[in-house]
């Protein structure tokens, strides 16, 4: 396989990875959360990353073996060589576009536990003890808030 095409094929990866990045960024924007979407999505997000990782892997050690040197001047001279650097110069706003999302969703993510955090301490302060256990199961307590509300 050339260079070209091993860019083609890391770039389709990196694609799908970023277009599942914004589909994160839509559920964590929207006012109620779909804890099942998100974790599926968490999941694939997961295998895609093992993925892209494992391709660029390869992609060092072809190009070690070949000579170049295992760093950003070395991936562009490679990619010069081949004559396909408008192809790698591509992929690499592209993966910098994926890690801003994943970085911004990231972000998104703590502000919401955050959030969390603070209705549940201002529930078990109103309650004077703790509703939930330390599994986020409600504690069954005889008297007097309910869980079912």
């Amino acid at each position: 396989m050339s260079l070209a095409q091993f860019l083609q094929h890391h770039q389709r990866r990196i694609a799908s990875l970023t277009e599942l990045l914004r589909q994160e960024r839509q559920l964590l924007g929207e006012g109620e959360i779909n804890g099942a979407r998100l974790t599926d999505i968490a999941h694939t997000k997961q295998r895609s990353l093992e993925e892209i990782n494992f391709f660029e892997q390869q992609r060092r050690q072809t190009l070690q073996r070949l000579g170049y040197r295992d760093d950003r001047d070395g991936d562009e001279q490679a990619a010069r060589d081949a004559a396909c650097l408008d192809q790698w110069q591509q992929l690499t706003a592209l993966a910098r576009e994926a890690a801003e999302l994943n970085r911004t969703n990231g972000v998104m993510i703590g502000i919401r536990s955050e959030s969390n955090q603070r209705l549940l301490n201002t529930l078990q302060e109103a309650a004077g003890k703790a509703l939930y256990g330390p599994d986020g199961r409600a504690r069954n307590r005889t008297g007097k808030v309910s869980s079912r509300a």
